[in-house]
């Protein structure tokens, strides 16, 4: 069933009949197992990936490396649950490395982001360092390519 969900995270689109045709499945089973999966909050959603961009949205994303100092007895996961519900945050992770929250923010300018993280963020008494990084262009994103493939102009060279 794992082929299933894999398949589900390529294509959220895929019709439980066309998951199971492609999965070599019953498609009762199918419907039943992905019941299942959402009940579990296995499967949290389906998404789209959009090229906001190319629509024309001018909305600023940035990563944000957080270190922390956690508080006795509270760890890391209580300051991610805190900053998590900020709805500028889309993406906050904890990481190995030279810092330990991944956050990926978006805001309408810079200067949003800038303040967001100036104002929320490091303010945190478990903070103890951010860097910002502003995103300035996507090439791949959820596993889609994000610019148009290049036609082959190249001559055909037969033997």
């Amino acid at each position: 069933m794992r082929e299933v969900l894999e398949l589900l995270e390529r294509d959220s689109k895929l019709t439980a009949k066309e998951l199971a045709e492609q999965a070599g499945l019953d498609e009762k089973d199918v419907e039943r197992f992905i019941g299942e999966m959402e009940a579990r909050s296995i499967i949290k959603r389906y998404k789209t990936v959009i090229d906001w961009e190319k629509y024309g949205d001018d909305s600023v994303y940035a990563i944000i490396e957080v270190q922390l100092n956690p508080e006795r007895n509270v760890g890391y996961d209580a300051v991610a649950a805190r900053i998590s519900k900020f709805p500028e945050v889309v993406t906050c992770m904890l990481v190995s490395g030279d810092h330990d929250l991944h956050l990926v923010i978006k805001g309408k300018t810079m200067k949003e982001v800038a303040f967001f993280v100036a104002e929320k963020i490091a303010p945190l008494s478990q903070v103890t360092h951010t860097a910002t990084h502003f995103m300035l262009r996507s090439y791949k994103q959820e596993g889609e390519i994000m610019f148009e493939k290049e036609e082959d102009t190249r001559l055909v060279i037969h033997p």
